[in-house]
C-alpha cells in the first residue's frame, strides 16, 4: 500500500515511500495498522504554504497525526496491549530525559518528535511504530472514525484543563472551526453552563448550536461583545478561548471579559496581533496560551467512552484513501460548513 506523501508545497503523491521498510520494533513499542487519520488544519498548511513558522518542509514528508488504528504486533516487554486492540495514538513523543519532560511538560519539550511535523513523517501510510506509553486501548463502543478525533479533542481538553473551568462559567469560544468546537465541547464537560461560538460560517454555527448549551453569535452581522454583554447583565464571560487564529478576533478578545476573566489563545496566530495590555489589566485578565496538549489522551478516551462528550457530528466528510490528495484540494478550499474531514485507509 501507498502513503500520502507532501512533495513539496501544493503538490501531493500516494506512492510507495521507504519508511516502511525503516522502523523497528522496540521491545516497548507496538506496530499498528492505521485505520481512520484526520485531516487536521497544520497537515492543510503544510500542504498549501509548505511550511510554518520554523517548521519548513525540506524533503517528501507523510503526513497525518490524528489517527487510529489496529494493533498487530508488539514488543517483548509490551504488557497493556495486544494484538487486535482497537487503539488511538498520542502523535508528539519527547524525550525522556529533557527537562521539560521531566517537570511533566512533556508537549513544549523543544526535542519531541511529532508525526507530520517536519521532519518527522505522519501516518497516512499502511504501519506505525509507536511507544505503548503513547497508545491508548478503546472501548467497544467507540468507533475508528471517534477515536481519530481524540487528537483534536485533546486540545480542548487541555485548553479547558488551563482556563480552571469552574462549575458555571460562562465562555466564549471565537471561531466554529474543529478546534473551536471540540473546546466548545469541553468546556461544558467541564462545567460551563452556557458557552457562546462566533464564527462568520452560518453552517458551523448552527452546528454548533446542537452541541448542547451553545449560543452562536454570526460575526459578520453581529458584535461579539454587545451579544455577550446584553445577555449577561453586562458582566461579559468568565473565559474567553480564541480558536480562529484571526488577527481581528484577537484585537477584540478582552471587550467580552468579565473582570478576572480568564483567556486561553489557542488559534495559532500567523501574524503579530494588537494586544491591549490596557483592556487586560483593568480586567486583571489572567492570559494562558496552548501548545498541543499533555496528560489528556486517557481522559478523552474515557470521556468518548462514558458518552460525556459527543464528537460525531463534527465528522462531516470521509474520504477513501485513494481520494486522499482530492481531500486535502477540498480542504484547502476551505469549503463552508465542513468541520472534520477524515481519510478511510484501506483494511
Amino acid at each position: 500500500m501507498k502513503s500520502l506523501v507532501l512533495e513539496e508545497k501544493m503538490k501531493l503523491s500516494l506512492r510507495d515511500f521507504p519508511i516502511e521498510r525503516e522502523e523497528v520494533l522496540g521491545v516497548r513499542d507496538v506496530r499498528i495498522k492505521l485505520h481512520t487519520v484526520g485531516i487536521c488544519g497544520s497537515d492543510v498548511h503544510y500542504y498549501t504554504h509548505g511550511g510554518a513558522g520554523i517548521f519548513q518542509v525540506k524533503a517528501p514528508m507523510i503526513l497525518g497525526h490524528e489517527a487510529s488504528g489496529i494493533v498487530v504486533e508488539t514488543g517483548a516487554e509490551v504488557t497493556s496491549l495486544k494484538v487486535g486492540d482497537r487503539v488511538c495514538m498520542e502523535p508528539g513523543i519527547p524525550d525522556p530525559n529533557s527537562r521539560a519532560t521531566r517537570m511533566g511538560l512533556y508537549n513544549v519539550d523543544p526535542a519531541v518528535r511529532f508525526w507530520a511535523t517536519p521532519p518527522i513523517h505522519g501516518v497516512l501510510r499502511p504501519t506505525v511504530v509507536h511507544p505503548e506509553n503513547f497508545t491508548f486501548k478503546l472501548s467497544d463502543n467507540v468507533s475508528f472514525a471517534e477515536a481519530a478525533m481524540v487528537e483534536p479533542l485533546a486540545v480542548g481538553v487541555h485548553a479547558a484543563t488551563k482556563a480552571q473551568v469552574k462549575p458555571g462559567d460562562v465562555a466564549l469560544v471565537m471561531g466554529a472551526g474543529p478546534i473551536g468546537l471540540v473546546t466548545a465541547l469541553s468546556a461544558l464537560a467541564a462545567g460551563c453552563a452556557r458557552v457562546f461560538v462566533s464564527d462568520i460560517d452560518d453552517t458551523k454555527l448552527e452546528l454548533a448550536a446542537k452541541l448542547g448549551a451553545i449560543t452562536p453569535i454570526n460575526v459578520a452581522r453581529q458584535d461579539v461583545a454587545k451579544e455577550i454583554l446584553a445577555a449577561t447583565d453586562g458582566w461579559g464571560v468568565e473565559i474567553v478561548f480564541e480558536c480562529s487564529g484571526s488577527p481581528r478576533a484577537a484585537e477584540g478578545i478582552f471587550d467580552p471579559l468579565c473582570p478576572a476573566g480568564r483567556v486561553v489563545f489557542i488559534g495559532v496566530q500567523m501574524h503579530d496581533i494588537n494586544y491591549d495590555v490596557g483592556k487586560a489589566m483593568v480586567r486583571e485578565a489572567r492570559v494562558e496560551h496552548v501548545f498541543r496538549y499533555a496528560h489528556v489522551f486517557p481522559r478523552c478516551v474515557a470521556m468518548l467512552s462514558s458518552g460525556a462528550i459527543d464528537v460525531k457530528p463534527l465528522i462531516t466528510r470521509t474520504f477513501e484513501f485513494e481520494d486522499s490528495v482530492r481531500a486535502f484540494e477540498i480542504a484547502a478550499s476551505a469549503p463552508k460548513g465542513e468541520v472534520k474531514m477524515q481519510i478511510a485507509l484501506p483494511q
